[in-house]
């Protein structure tokens, strides 16, 4: 029987929206992979400060191999492992230098004179940016979200995990004193927290606002099959 080429969750199926290409045959992924590997093992080599890069990468480490050994009940497409790809690395690279003391972070208080770090509001933006794709596909694919529902509960789905992070940074900061409020890193803004969930929020928003509008001119485009 020939293979239908349209549409899972609306996308037609190529290299990068297609889950069922082998990992055999699946050179992006492959190089992903690799690339995430040895990315992660430069960034574990004198970090600016150990016991904060063990925290930042307990998630990270419980992330790969969560997706490691589920692969085979859930493969998710090369998009979303390359979504996950760029979040992970934009975290290790910040993770590395506990996130207030980035290279990017240097050079704008050089530049501009600033006096907090932004890298840490750039990566939670990048939080539900990235991640809320992935988060549709397993939705739709998984539990068979449709229409609205399949847009939206990502969004709040984000936001619930933003709100979750923030009271995990909470419990290390009451648990390990000086090292666990670096950790927190509000950096003297009390609504630290609440920008943070905020960021998570809007980026996921603007995801889910940009599949629905490319889901639905592809829709348009896609010829109907008599």
């Amino acid at each position: 029987m020939a293979r239908q080429s349209a549409v899972r969750g609306g996308m037609g199926t190529n290299w990068l929206t297609d889950p069922d290409i082998p990992f055999s045959r699946n050179i992006i992924l492959q190089l992903l992979l690799a690339v995430f590997v040895v990315f992660w093992i430069v960034m574990a080599i004198s970090p600016t400060d150990r016991i904060q890069w063990l925290m930042e990468n307990l998630l990270v480490v419980a992330a790969f191999f969560t997706l490691l050994f589920t692969y085979k009940a859930f493969r998710f497409s090369n998009l979303s492992y390359l979504l996950i790809f760029l979040f992970l690395c934009a975290h290790t690279f910040a993770a590395h230098y506990t996130y207030q003391n980035t290279p990017v972070d240097q050079w704008l208080k050089a530049s501009f004179h600033l006096q907090r770090s932004y890298f840490d509001r750039v990566v939670h933006f990048l939080f539900g940016l990235l991640l809320a794709y992935p988060l549709r596909e397993l939705l739709t694919r998984a539990a068979g979200l449709r229409n609205f529902w399949s847009y939206g509960i990502p969004v709040m789905a984000m936001l619930g995990f933003s709100a979750l992070f923030e009271n995990v940074e909470m419990g290390a900061a009451l648990v390990a004193g000086q090292a666990g409020a670096d950790y927190l890193g509000l950096q003297g803004d009390v609504f630290d927290t609440q920008k943070d969930m905020s960021l998570g929020f809007a980026g996921a928003l603007i995801s889910m606002i940009t599949v629905a509008i490319i889901l639905r001119k592809t829709k348009r485009t896609t010829p109907t099959r008599s």
